[in-house]
């Protein structure tokens, strides 16, 4: 038996919901039993949507959802997370300098420029280490790494498919690779001047109040150099795979259970895992260990994502749903007194679910609430383009699951000793940070 996001009222929401209460109260009120135990709880909430659904829909369905979610949805995005996370983690960064305000802003502007090309995954990864390294001996540094979160990991990512997931969806539907940049560089070039503006200010307030500082465990070498470089071919590799798989059309298509598997994508999909296993590889041996290189940060991705994945199907399909769905009085919000879209009300309902619901499937499911023709959507849909782009791009920096290179980063730096906020504490820097920051650029451009 098929389902219909029509037919599906709120309670199907809710292993959707427990899984956000679960990342947003356990890490606090119950750590040591959330670190041991979080694959678990994951789980439990994935059976707890997928037992009624099976009852509800049938075994049928529920194989279908699943092989749907997995091959053609999860597996893409953990792999091509896998391939930038290994080939990153191979290039080490010789030397250790000062973690002084302009040296933390001069890094997040190199990452927010690397990560449209290389992915802020790839950029997150290569350059989140140096910089925890640079910081280590200060006392206040949390904020460091909330604020490259929100310029590398986020923002930085906003002019081409390569940067961020949401944007290389809209290129596998047809939205061209230059897009992107042409139409949202004045609303990136604000956030981006703005960020690093309060940053430097934050940051050189706390710097002068913070005096002496702790013994540092990484003594400062201004010989900088790389090691690992070799990554950099694996890591050309994993970017050309991700262009050959949205340009490349055979017109072959193989199927999985009702789920197509165009070869291109079976091609780029095995062409990152040769990715992964040619850097591990062709890495020299101890670049790693000198990276403080774990694999305990993709495992947590992994294991959460699936998870949020699986229980957020319905929540997608109702929203898909559009009038017809529970979901209905948002859909409504779409459209103006005039009856035309209103690029206003895509920018906050995309930006604002993105960051709870990951922003990749959210771009998809307004991109088809806007009529997911991506010749109009370039050309007179271009304003409603732009503020599901911008949105879903932008407002995943919202929280710590809005994208996956902020659960990636976060991992890292609680790894190295920074006492990161909680998913609580995140909300309040991000929202007191981005929200005003997303006030005025809505107001300027997404009207």
């Amino acid at each position: 038996m098929a389902f219909s996001g029509a037919e599906l009222g709120l309670a199907w929401a809710a292993p959707f919901a427990g899984m956000l209460v679960s990342i947003a109260v356990m890490p606090l009120a119950a750590p040591a039993f959330w670190h041991h135990h979080f694959g678990k709880i994951a789980a439990g909430w994935t059976a707890a949507l997928l037992i009624p659904f099976a009852l509800a829909f049938g075994a049928g369905a529920t194989g279908h959802v699943l092989v749907h979610t997995l091959v053609e949805e999860y597996l893409p995005f953990t792999i091509l997370l896998a391939a930038l996370y290994t080939t990153a983690g191979g290039i080490f960064i010789r030397g250790n300098l000062h973690g002084s305000p302009a040296l933390n802003s001069g890094l997040m502007l190199l990452g927010a420029v690397l990560a449209s090309f290389m992915g802020t995954t790839g950029a997150s990864m290569l350059l989140i280490r140096p910089l925890v390294r640079a910081n280590d001996n200060r006392v206040h540094n949390a904020h460091v790494v909330v604020f490259f979160i929100f310029i590398v990991s986020n923002v930085g990512g906003s002019l081409t498919p390569l940067g961020d997931p949401p944007l290389f969806l809209g290129f596998l539907q047809g939205v061209s690779f230059l897009w992107t940049v042409g139409h949202l560089w004045p609303e990136t070039l604000f956030l981006q001047t703005s960020l690093l503006a309060m940053f430097w200010a934050i940051d050189t307030w706390l710097y002068r109040k913070e005096g002496v500082t702790r013994d540092d465990p990484t003594p400062d070498s201004p010989q900088l150099g790389l090691e690992g470089a070799i990554n950099l071919l694996p890591l050309a590799v994993a970017i050309a795979l991700v262009l050959m798989s949205g340009t490349w059309k055979p017109g072959i298509v193989f199927d999985l259970w009702g789920t197509p598997l165009p070869l291109q994508a079976l091609v780029r999909d095995a062409g990152l895992v040769a990715v992964t296993f040619a850097s591990l590889w062709l890495t020299p041996a101890g670049v790693r260990e000198k990276n403080q290189f774990s694999w305990a940060p993709m495992q947590e991705v992994a294991k959460l994502f699936i998870a949020i994945f699986l229980t957020m199907v319905p929540v997608i399909a109702m929203l898909k749903a559009g009038p017809a769905g529970v979901f209905a009085p948002l859909a409504a919000m779409l459209t103006g007194s005039d009856g035309q879209p209103s690029p206003a009300a895509y920018f906050w309902l995309t930006g604002g679910l993105s960051s709870v619901l990951d922003n990749a499937p959210t771009y998809l499911a307004f991109f088809n609430l806007a009529g997911g023709d991506a010749a109009r959507l370039m050309t007179e849909g271009a304003p409603v383009l732009a503020a599901i782009s911008g949105g879903a791009v932008f407002m995943g920096a919202l929280t710590y699951i809005g994208n996956a290179p902020n659960f990636m980063v976060k991992a890292i730096a609680e790894e190295r000793g920074v006492k990161m906020p909680s998913f609580g504490g995140y909300l309040l820097w991000s929202c007191s940070v981005l929200l005003p920051l997303f006030f005025v650029t809505g107001w300027i451009w997404m009207r």
